[in-house]
């Protein structure tokens, strides 16, 4: 019975793996951000482009 308490204490005790996930969303969560700001600054990049070459 005590090497079963012992191993469950083992396997809910460290949280290191809880802190990787929780890294591994915020990495995501910063992606998302990133490509979202990127295909506005394209779509206006674009637009400005577009009025340059019709000035011509």
């Amino acid at each position: 019975m005590k090497r079963l308490f012992e191993l469950a204490a083992r396997a809910l005790g460290p949280e290191e793996g809880q802190a990787l996930a929780e890294y591994g969303l915020l990495l995501a969560f910063i992606a998302a951000v990133c490509v979202l700001a990127l295909v506005a600054l394209g779509v206006a990049i674009s637009g400005s482009y577009t009025s340059i070459i019709g000035s011509f």
